[in-house]
């Protein structure tokens, strides 16, 4: 990753106007409409971004989102990038470097994923306490990399604890049923087998996904305090397990979507 690059797309979008945002949010499939919330919004499409990845999925948007919520500057990725849509781990990650350069202090991620803990149901929030990498790779594994950040970033509290209490108590306050869990990351972008659900849960995965770990595993590459909740949209029971449309997966992720959209503006407020 050239960081002549980086400094050309980050001149771009000041040049727009993305003025000093102090969060960040990565919104997953289905969860688009945090945009609503967003104060005199400045839009830049990804595919006008010099060096910027371009959103292939039909359902993800692609743009960055300039504005502010609850009278805080934020940059919004509506549309985010994904191993397999055919980008490399430093193309998933890009966006998240940008927003670094551009100011944020905090990140905030959200996704949407399947069930493995049974004890989950469709459309239950999870907070994430922790992860599994199982994509194969490091966003970190390149050469140069110590330009950015330390090359063996520490990874024994990936996602923010005060921010993780944060959630948990706007959650109760709110009466909104968070859960927490761990989440994995696999490659896709099929869906699992049984046996694959079953090896999950004995490696100690609540949930599974297809994003969110290397965007995480670079904030914590730079010190970026990060926090991730996921959208429970389907159940991985590999004793009855069910053919899962993407459709209905969008569908459950909008109905979520109030509560994570409170979630998310409550924790903006405290920030």
């Amino acid at each position: 990753m050239a960081l002549d690059h980086l400094n050309e797309t980050v001149d771009y979008l000041i040049n727009k106007g993305f003025d000093n945002p102090e969060i960040g949010i990565v919104l997953g499939s289905g969860l688009g409409k945090l945009v609503n919330e967003i104060s005199n919004p400045i839009v830049a499409h990804y595919n006008h971004i010099p060096f910027f990845p371009l959103a292939t999925v039909e359902f993800h948007s692609g743009k960055l989102i300039y504005g502010t919520i609850e009278n805080k500057k934020v940059v919004v990725m509506q549309g985010r990038f994904h191993l397999y849509e055919g980008y490399d781990l430093i193309d998933v990650t890009y966006p998240i470097r940008v927003m670094h350069q551009l100011g944020i202090k905090k990140l905030f991620v959200s996704n949407a994923s399947g069930a493995i803990n049974l004890d989950l149901k469709k459309g239950d929030l999870m907070l994430i306490d922790d992860h599994i990498n199982m994509l194969g790779g490091s966003p970190l594994a390149f050469k140069g990399v110590s330009q950015f950040g330390e090359r063996f970033a520490d990874m024994s509290e990936p996602y923010d604890l005060k921010m993780k209490e944060q959630l948990q108590s706007i959650a109760e306050k709110q009466d909104i049923d968070l859960k927490k869990g761990v989440y994995v990351s696999v490659l896709g972008p099929q869906l699992e087998t049984k046996a694959e659900y079953r090896m999950l849960k004995i490696i100690g995965a609540d949930a599974v996904g297809m994003s969110t770990v290397p965007e995480v595993i670079v904030a914590n590459h730079l010190n970026l305090p990060v926090v991730a909740v996921s959208v429970i949209t389907d159940i991985g029971d590999p004793d009855n397990l069910k053919p899962v449309s993407i459709d209905e997966i969008i569908q459950v992720a909008g109905q979520a979507e109030p509560d994570m959209i409170r979630l998310f503006n409550e924790l903006i407020k405290l920030q």
